[in-house]
């Protein structure tokens, strides 16, 4: 497109202006929509609440004939605010049809700044499936830097292993 443009504004001086002004603006526009997407990667998202879908799989498919391979799950729960604390409220894991099986977390759990909880899900535990996850839900008294929530899959069988992660999606925000 620059070329293009550069190759109209030789055709004489009568263009050149109304050449270089296009260029100038479709420059500009361009600069400006650049550095807006910069700067909102940049930003740092803060909150005082969210309800946060993690997707896992506590086994996934391997080969033509679709073989279960079983994987160990870590839940990872890490407050990112470098001075306030945060409190996870709930860690609910539900199988691939949305049932709850499980409630990690009988009361809520205070992380303190740059602290992290981790639940395990065992190897052997194949009862979520490959579409299971967890709902976790947390909140701050003030506004923080989001934690991240992520899972992480880990499985072994002979002399094959295979290891994955998979982040939280944040499905609600609460406002209080």
């Amino acid at each position: 497109m620059i070329q293009s443009m550069l190759s109209h504004l030789a055709h004489g001086p009568e263009r050149d202006n109304k050449n270089m002004l296009i260029f100038m603006s479709v420059f500009l526009i361009t600069l400006f929509f650049s550095a807006s997407m910069l700067y909102a990667e940049c930003e740092v998202k803060l909150s005082k609440g969210q309800t946060v879908y993690v997707p896992i799989y506590s086994h996934i498919y391997i080969g033509d004939q679709e073989v279960p391979f079983d994987l160990a799950v870590t839940l990872s729960i890490r407050n990112t605010d470098m001075k306030q604390p945060v409190k996870i409220l709930s860690a609910d894991y539900y199988d691939s049809n949305g049932k709850l099986i499980k409630h990690y977390i009988e009361k809520p759990v205070q992380l303190n700044a740059l602290a992290s909880t981790r639940y395990v899900i065992k190897e052997s535990d194949n009862s979520g499936g490959s579409g299971a996850n967890f709902i976790v839900r947390w909140q701050s008294s003030v506004a923080i830097s989001i934690p991240i929530i992520e899972s992480v899959m880990i499985g072994t069988r002979m002399q094959q292993g295979i290891s994955f992660t998979s982040r939280g999606q944040v499905i609600s925000e609460h406002i209080e």
